[in-house]
């Protein structure tokens, strides 16, 4: 395995995070293709085997029960000083409440809480907001990240989907006030949707900002030959939403994928991983995975190296794209 530091702090983590969104109680409301506890143990545990030592989760992910998965999951593993444990905060925990969700003072420092009793631990390693919340302050949301970080309860802040223009503005407002400052920016970037490039990874890159993106693999898409389905594609409604537009260079660019992959003897996932690991600034992918072999293709893909041929293949066919994954 190889580690990094996440942007310009301190932090070591691995060059691939495991995404825990499919580790989780998929009854009540979670996601139907979610693994139950005993069947997600054995991807933990060829996880910690292969040092991958990163873990995103999120409050949000079927009702706070994938971080309950986690932490059972590093106690039985692993030892807690070796994981950076990664949650987010923003989404609707408590139907009914008007401050179940959000990112106001009130809602950060419940659930804080409730994410670190969940997660059987006194601190996050990187607590992150899982996107802006238009009714709340920004100054407000950030003080409280600030005192969240100063009571010890997280060690690292970072940011997710939203404008570069928002993003240095949060950063700007955190420097001006000496408040703890982002990290991390968790964002949506692969080979099918590349808007991120234009200005958020630059802008990452200038700030020492590590980038984080989800969705390394379009949810399966650049894994498979176009147009093929799978029971999770099928029920993925935030898939869909993102990907909602038929666009004739997505088929081109998935490929292309699938006739490198061929020709290096390697499979599709390993491809479009090597790329975006490649990409400047790019700190680790969030992978998940629901197979073994899955897993096991995101680490490969660390030991491929793509030719300059290949990536301007990959890259060539690509077209804009409506800006999407912010909301």
């Amino acid at each position: 395995m190889k580690y990094v530091n996440l942007g310009k702090s301190g932090l070591k983590v691995s060059r691939i995070c495991l995404g825990t969104m499919a580790y989780a109680d998929g009854a009540g409301g979670g996601h139907p293709w979610a693994l139950n506890e005993e069947a997600s143990q054995p991807f933990y545990k060829l996880a910690f085997e292969a040092g991958i030592n990163f873990f995103d989760t999120a409050n949000v992910y079927s009702f706070g029960t994938s971080e309950e998965f986690l932490g059972r999951a590093v106690k039985k593993y692993a030892k807690r000083e070796e994981v950076v444990i990664a949650t987010k905060v923003h989404g609707e925990m408590r139907p009914g409440d008007p401050n179940g969700k959000g990112l106001s003072r009130k809602a950060i420092f419940t659930e804080i809480d409730h994410s670190l009793r969940r997660l059987g631990t006194d601190y996050i390693d990187l607590y992150q907001i899982h996107r802006l919340d238009p009714e709340t302050p920004i100054e407000e949301t950030l003080e409280a990240l600030n005192d969240v970080v100063k009571a010890g309860k997280a060690r690292y802040i970072g940011a997710s989907s939203m404008f570069a223009w928002q993003f240095m503005q949060a950063l700007a407002l955190q420097s001006a006030n000496g408040w703890a400052r982002f990290i991390s920016m968790q964002n949506h970037v692969n080979l099918l949707y590349r808007e991120e490039e234009r200005e958020m990874l630059p802008l990452c890159i200038d700030q020492g900002i590590g980038v984080i993106p989800w969705s390394p693999l379009a949810r399966g898409r650049l894994t498979r030959p176009y147009g093929d389905t799978t029971e999770r594609s099928e029920t993925d409604k935030f898939g869909t939403f993102l990907y909602r537009k038929t666009v004739e260079s997505d088929k081109q660019v998935i490929d292309r994928v699938g006739e490198i992959a061929e020709a290096r003897g390697l499979r599709r996932a390993q491809i479009a991983l090597a790329w975006l690991l490649a990409k400047p600034g790019i700190t680790a992918p969030i992978v998940g995975a629901t197979k073994p072999a899955q897993l096991e293709d995101s680490i490969a893909a660390l030991d491929v190296t793509l030719s300059a041929e290949e990536i301007k293949r990959l890259e060539e066919p690509y077209v804009p794209h409506e800006i999407s994954g912010h909301t």
